[in-house]
């Protein structure tokens, strides 16, 4: 029964390709080419992936299990939960989607199931791989979700592929769609490296919204166009992204985020959620830095970040 499940949730996997404009933002940091996986979960031919593999997407491809490539299009985009959607512009024929399971019933040490679709040279593969533990996410590119799943052993595919890689449970249910690679999965700098899911979850709340018009409400929340980390309580800055509001306010590589609105923040989490509690995405912002050996105050507007993405045609 097991087996039987399993290899049916397989089957529902499949390969993408996309891709991006070269004057897409997004093009610097993730390329102009993208490859990964996705999921059927709608016999209306729904794929569910990861949503960087489809921002600012320009050209989309599936490969499926039996050979066959189809031109697909983007139906969402959602920097929130970080989850994408397309469709085929042809039938999957012979195809039925997944179950949407509840991550929420995983307890750490279970037995997963994570596979990565076809590509133009590569038939895509099955890893077996354990649930090891799972906690909130705070990504460095302005990202946070409440809980994330964490396995090991890592997935190796060709090219190190784990992009959009559905997990399942041992009875064939959708428990997440792979996102990193991470050197360390347990949370307790024990450097066991591993991949972090997003949990399948965080989709059944706006899975309708996000078909009707290409993204969540909570997406539309304000960006300074930052990447940092945080480390010993300090927030320091790595990069600033070209014409961001960050740039444009004069916040460079090497400061560190004191504060925000006057609120102290020593975590990614603190920061981003002081930054998003606020009604409008283009709302004033207030930062404390460390520029150097001089603590500034830099007072700007941030910016709704969907706004300034290249839509494809169907978002």
């Amino acid at each position: 029964m097991m087996i039987d499940a399993l290899a049916k949730a397989s089957a529902a996997v499949v390969g993408i390709k996309v891709t991006v404009a070269e004057d897409a933002r997004s093009a610097e940091t993730l390329g102009q080419r993208r490859s990964g996986s996705g999921v059927l979960i709608g016999q209306d031919g729904l794929i569910l992936t990861i949503g960087y593999l489809m921002l600012e997407a320009e050209q989309v491809e599936i490969f499926t299990q039996d050979n066959k490539t189809l031109p697909a299009r983007a139906v969402a985009y959602d920097q929130a939960t970080g989850f994408g959607l397309l469709r085929p512009l042809l039938p999957l024929r012979g195809m039925s989607g997944v179950t949407l399971g509840n991550s929420a019933d995983l307890k750490p040490g279970e037995l997963l199931m994570a596979v990565t679709g076809p590509q133009a040279d590569d038939d895509g593969d099955v890893h077996m791989t354990w649930l090891i533990s799972k906690r909130a996410f705070s990504g460095y590119w302005e990202y946070h979700i409440e809980t994330a799943l964490f396995t090991s052993p890592p997935i190796v595919a060709s090219g190190g592929n784990h992009s959009g890689a559905p997990l399942f449970n041992q009875k064939g249910e959708l428990m997440g769609i792979g996102s990193l690679l991470v050197s360390d999965v347990t949370g307790e700098n024990r450097h066991l490296p591993g991949n972090m899911f997003v949990p399948v979850d965080l989709l059944r709340p706006i899975l309708a919204e996000l078909q009707q018009s290409g993204t969540s409400l909570k997406s539309h929340r304000p960006w300074l166009g930052l990447i940092s980390n945080d480390q010993d309580g300090r927030i320091q800055i790595m990069r600033v992204n070209k014409d961001s509001p960050a740039q444009l306010a004069g916040l460079q590589t090497g400061d560190v985020v004191l504060a925000v609105d006057d609120t102290k923040v020593t975590t990614l989490e603190e920061f981003y959620k002081k930054l998003w509690d606020r009604s409008a995405p283009d709302a004033e912002i207030k930062l404390t830095v460390l520029h150097g050996a001089d603590i500034k105050t830099i007072v700007f507007k941030a910016q709704d970040r969907m706004l300034t993405l290249k839509k494809p045609s169907g978002i």
